[in-house]
């Protein structure tokens, strides 16, 4: 079953003196449990893309489908709704808060949950960061953990809503190589245990051949 379906897609960001072809009739299936990279130089619309799957932006032409819905006639809050129950982002700038501490960070998802009380919440958190070995930093801030820690933080705030699909956009971009690996465990664990949908945006090649497949883009289309 195609979880991720993209038809035709299209992004065009238009000003008065310019415009400018993001993304170019893209085409794309991805089956449940999927673990996809997305490659290409920068600015050939990678990150575009995720961010239409994701639907944090809409495309100027052609259809997004996730688990069966499209998304034409959805208000920003419906969207929004879709996007908090079924997806978990990772990004390579951790976008942790930092004047919360690590629980609170990860349980920001849950905030939006309706029938989840303040205990229910608690005890979701506490399990997501056993699993990645994260509890006995629960109460410390981001400036007190180390990138490859905000990391694994931003990956436990990303699948404490139990998502479908997660959309990583270069989730170790900005660690190094013994950590980058350390995430990339994790997420190839998710992917294979909890059979969770994975899209990575990635500049690294021997990461992307880990992978199920690779999705090849240059200048806003796919080449391979």
């Amino acid at each position: 079953m195609a979880v991720i379906t993209l038809s035709g897609i299209g992004k065009v960001y238009r000003t008065k003196e310019i415009e400018t072809t993001a993304l170019e009739n893209v085409n794309i299936e991805v089956e449940r449990g999927e673990f996809v990279s997305i490659m290409g130089p920068s600015g050939c619309g990678k990150s575009t893309l995720l961010n239409v799957i994701g639907l944090l932006d809409r495309p100027t032409s052609g259809t997004v489908s996730l688990l069966g819905e499209r998304f034409d006639n959805y208000s920003d809050a419906s969207l929004s709704h879709f996007r908090n129950k079924n997806l978990g982002f990772v990004f390579q700038s951790f976008h942790l808060i930092p004047s919360l501490d690590v629980a609170a960070n990860v349980e920001l998802p849950l905030l939006y949950r309706s029938g989840m009380n303040s205990a229910m919440r608690r005890r979701r958190v506490t399990e997501v960061l056993d699993r990645l070995e994260m509890t006995h930093r629960m109460k410390h801030m981001p400036s007190q953990l180390s990138g490859g820690q905000c990391q694994r933080v931003a990956i436990a705030r990303a699948i404490v809503g139990t998502p479908s699909i997660i959309l990583a956009d270069e989730p170790t971009g900005n660690l190094d190589s013994k950590m980058g690996a350390e995430v990339m465990s994790l997420l190839h664990n998710l992917n294979q245990e909890d059979g969770t949908t994975i899209m990575m945006v990635t500049h690294n090649e021997s990461q992307a051949m880990e992978t199920d497949r690779i999705i090849r883009f240059f200048d806003g289309r796919i080449i391979s």
